[in-house]
């Protein structure tokens, strides 16, 4: 996936097959923004930042967790950083370097979405809602009865005006208010 910050270029690649320190990588970077763990992380992402198709760094990123996706919701592009869902964790880099500003455990298994709410961000996970605020400090955490997806992966995640919606695997609808209190 390639997005646009103003001036520069940022590429999302999967990358599940990079083994720090291995000469075997497809793709060598210059960060490497792993958290400390004994596991193999199920989700790899790569990151590269360009000017006018000028490589200016590169950076990869992983945690434990549930696996996932690259898509049009897995990030946000800022104007001076992007925020990235990888497995279980939230990460913040900044743009260009591709530093590593911040990271958060936003969920116990998988980070699927990522949303702006005023200054914060909406996480919507497999086990929990979360609102971390830019920092990416967590304000609440919610979860529900069972995973918050439904079978058919479809019209399980909504965000209003007045309220987060969620639904679980078996069908039940989660309301939970900007300050993480649940409404229904």
């Amino acid at each position: 996936m390639i997005t646009k910050s103003g001036t520069y270029t940022i590429e999302l690649i999967k990358d599940e097959n990079y083994s720090e320190n291995s000469t075997d990588n497809l793709i060598s970077y210059e960060k490497i923004h792993f958290m400390e763990s004994e596991y193999i992380f199920p989700t790899k992402i790569g990151l590269k930042a360009s000017k006018n198709e000028k490589g200016i760094s590169s950076a990869i990123i992983g945690s434990i967790g549930g696996g996932t996706g690259i898509h049009q919701n897995s990030q946000i592009i800022e104007k001076d950083r992007i925020i990235v869902c990888c497995s279980d964790s939230v990460f913040c880099l900044s743009i260009p370097n591709l530093d590593l500003i911040w990271k958060t455990q936003a969920d116990q298994a998988s980070c699927f979405e990522i949303f702006k709410f005023n200054e914060s961000y909406i996480i919507h996970g497999e086990m929990e809602i979360s609102r971390l605020n830019l920092n990416g400090e967590v304000m609440w955490k919610k979860s529900g009865a069972d995973i918050f997806t439904t079978e058919k992966g479809t019209d399980d995640f909504e965000i209003t005006e007045s309220y987060i919606k969620a639904t679980d695997w078996e069908n039940r609808t989660y309301k939970f208010d900007y300050n993480g209190m649940l409404i229904e």
